[in-house]
């Protein structure tokens, strides 16, 4: 029986065989607590979150050099201090790891009323739903097509600095964040299969161009008009 994090591993295992030298990966967090009555960006890994980004960094090819981006909520930053510590046990290569703005949920003008808007709509995949519709208020979120081009650019400039070869950078955020991006870009259904732990959605160059894919799709070729305005900052 597969794990959470085996379908991302053997997505980014194939695609860095086809030759690619620099991918970056979205993923999101490893298994977390939910306890009543703490801030939802407050609930931390469980000991099993713990041991599955252990088991992700041991998986990856040994042969990479790691670097990672994430969330400042400390579940997300754990994900990726572990998964590199894992890896380098392994014989990778690791540079650090970093909080980054764009990988929390910054999107969210007003958390109050995210919250209540989510529950109003009875879970997340109707509320992005009308997310993505332009159907709820303007100064709860902002708007859908904004954020998951703000995310991707994130990644992308990432990929053009300089890098070791082959290199995989982590960007590791939330199931919210996911499901945004396989929406917004991949145009895959908000009632598809939910975001597990450790999902990802991967971003690579080759061939001249940008790509993208997640666990539940082929390969898909980022239009030159999206490319160009996220180039743009627009």
């Amino acid at each position: 029986m597969s794990a959470h994090g085996d379908a991302a591993l053997a997505m980014i295992t194939e695609v860095l065989a086809e030759g690619v030298d620099h991918a970056a990966v979205l993923l999101r967090h490893s298994a977390r607590t939910f306890e009543p009555g703490l801030h939802d960006l407050d609930n931390l890994l469980t000991d099993e979150g713990r041991a599955l980004c252990r088991r992700f960094g041991r998986g990856l090819p040994n042969n990479l050099t790691l670097r990672a981006y994430a969330s400042p909520a400390q579940r997300c930053m754990e994900t990726a201090q572990l998964i590199l510590e894992a890896h380098r046990a392994e014989g990778g290569r690791i540079t650090r790891h970093r909080p980054m703005e764009a990988l929390g949920i910054f999107y969210a003008l007003d958390q109050m009323k995210m919250w209540k808007g989510m529950q109003a709509a009875g879970g997340m995949a109707s509320y992005l739903e009308g997310w993505m519709a332009g159907a709820v208020p303007a100064d709860a979120m902002m708007p859908a097509r904004w954020a998951a081009r703000l995310v991707l650019r994130s990644m992308t400039e990432k990929l053009a600095g300089p890098a070791a070869s082959p290199q995989l950078d982590l960007h590791v955020s939330h199931d919210m964040t996911l499901h945004l991006l396989r929406s917004a870009l991949l145009g895959e259904p908000l009632d598809g299969p939910p975001v597990a732990f450790l999902d990802g959605l991967l971003v690579w160059r080759a061939q001249g161009a940008l790509w993208m894919r997640s666990q539940h799709g082929p390969p898909q070729r980022v239009s030159d008009e999206l490319t160009d305005r996220i180039n743009q900052g627009d």
